[in-house]
């Protein structure tokens, strides 16, 4: 790595840095004034808003803000050098336009791997203690308020429960049938089924079982009580508030393998979830290109204009992020396609105008 490398990802990296702080300062602050009265009227104590909430919410914003941070600090840092005629002489003496990206794409390369292993794992761990957090003191007490309940629970097991009470943990007329090769081979129906959190293990105080052996039906009334396992719990009727956002990668997928198997109907937040965590690294290379090449001329007006254009198409990248989210989960855009929309609209923005570029 020559000195001009190491003079180019040196400011590169600190400027980035310095953008990240500074931002996530100012929405904290923010966050702290609407939250303030949620504080107060629920007694939390001020070590757990510290350490439980705003330490796990300062990665989560500065990896949400990290295409705008990566951006503005690519455009402060060359228009910077474009100010200073830097770029001239570096131009001038021989390097291509090409090679002075060097830096700036080994910069974004190392925000970008460092941006995977955040989101990857290290993030949805701080995540599980932040919504935590927001679900006991800030959001409303949640309740479960779902009718007629369909689970799949292995290839040939089906429950279904008209209602749950996630405070007590009850569940109200309960079915469990089991189908093999599209017949019904066992229906068993109980009035309730309740969770024995001291076992780990479901309770049926009576139920009624039909088992099907072609045309012959058999009924069996079990009066007694009887405790039983289902590849069911009582974190499947919970609050799904920012649920995808506490899953590690790993998680993740084992989550979506699961709800597919279900049948559930939300597969796709999960999904785009997923596939923003790859994209993302991706996008942030793909704005420092983008950075360099609107912020490589010297202009006129100082680096003011360029800055704010920054910002511009900065924000423009997250609304093109929220618009794709918002189609893969109403179902018009597959989740895979809308994760990487942004990142292909904005490497075509790149292409061409890398094209206008004066060698």
């Amino acid at each position: 790595m020559k000195l001009l490398d190491k003079y180019i990802l040196k400011k590169f990296l600190s400027t980035f840095v310095f953008v990240v702080l500074i931002l996530v300062v100012i929405i904290c602050v923010i966050d702290f004034t609407e939250k303030n009265d949620d504080f107060i009227q629920t007694g939390v104590g001020f070590k757990s808003i510290v350490f439980d909430y705003y330490l796990n919410l300062i990665p989560f914003y500065a990896n949400m803000l990290s295409p705008i941070t990566v951006f503005i600090a690519t455009v402060f840092v060359t228009a910077k050098l474009a100010s200073h005629t830097e770029i001239i002489a570096i131009l001038s003496s021989g390097v291509s336009f090409r090679r002075f990206l060097v830096p700036y794409l080994m910069g974004s390369a190392i925000i970008a791997a460092f941006t995977f292993l955040m989101i990857g794992w290290v993030i949805p761990n701080a995540n599980k203690t932040r919504v935590a957090f927001e679900i006991k003191y800030i959001k409303s007490p949640f309740t479960f308020d779902k009718r007629n309940i369909h689970f799949k629970l292995s290839p040939s097991q089906y429950a279904y429960l008209e209602s749950y009470n996630n405070n007590a943990n009850v569940g109200y007329h309960f079915t469990l049938e089991t189908i093999e090769s599209n017949n019904m081979k066992r229906k068993l129906v109980a009035d309730a089924i309740t969770w024995d959190s001291t076992q780990n293990k479901w309770h049926l105080d009576r139920y009624m079982l039909r088992t099907f052996d072609g045309e012959k039906e058999k009924l069996t009334v079990h009066p007694t009580p009887v405790d039983t396992t289902l590849n069911l719990l009582p974190k499947d009727f919970g609050s799904t508030y920012r649920l995808a956002e506490t899953f590690t990668l790993t998680e993740l997928n084992r989550f979506i393998q699961e709800r597919i198997m279900r049948g559930s109907d939300d597969i796709e937040t999960y999904l785009i979830e997923k596939y923003e965590r790859f994209s993302y690294p991706f996008a942030i290379i793909i704005l420092t290109i983008i950075g360099v090449i609107l912020s490589s001329r010297k202009a006129r007006g100082g680096v003011g204009f360029q800055i704010a254009l920054g910002f511009i198409l900065a924000f423009i990248f997250i609304i093109f992020v929220i618009m794709s989210r918002s189609l893969a989960q109403v179902g018009d855009v597959h989740p895979m396609i809308a994760a990487w929309i942004p990142s292909m609209v904005f490497s075509v923005i790149g292409v061409v105008l890398y094209k206008t570029v004066p060698r």
